[in-house]
């Protein structure tokens, strides 16, 4: 379906007004209860965090946001979708490619329309998080 169709069938036209003016989403946490395996799993990937307080938060910054690991809950993250977007589609292939290489599994990259043309490359953590990386084509 080439882009023009796929708006045309998925996106309401005109636009409804939003009910609030967001800024933004500050970030994404997600909660493990093997938490120092999280951590571990996320520095080898990511480096060391930026923020840390006590023994169970974690933060990396993730362009104008942050990515929180806390200790806790019930297992890991589940029935949620981590969106990542990188800068270019052969950043978000070489992000992939060094979380599989840290123990996480995911598809190969593959190209899709999700709200605009984008480059995929899931990935799900070892603790059953998913993460989708992508970049805009």
């Amino acid at each position: 379906m080439d882009y023009d169709s796929y708006r045309a069938a998925h996106f309401v036209d005109p636009e409804p007004e939003p009910r609030f003016r967001f800024a933004g989403i500050h970030g994404a946490t997600l909660f493990f209860t093997d938490f120092q395996a999280a951590v571990d799993y996320y520095r080898s990937v990511l480096g060391e965090p930026v923020y840390v307080e006590g023994h169970g938060t974690r933060g990396w910054r993730i362009g104008p946001t942050w990515l929180t690991l806390l200790a806790g809950g019930h297992g890991a993250p589940e029935n949620a979708e981590v969106p990542i977007v990188m800068a270019s589609p052969s950043e978000a292939e070489r992000l992939q490619a060094a979380f599989i290489a840290a123990g996480g599994t995911g598809p190969h990259p593959s190209d899709q329309l999700m709200y605009r043309p984008v480059r995929s490359c899931p990935v799900t953590d070892p603790f059953g998080t998913e993460l989708l990386i992508y970049a805009p084509l």
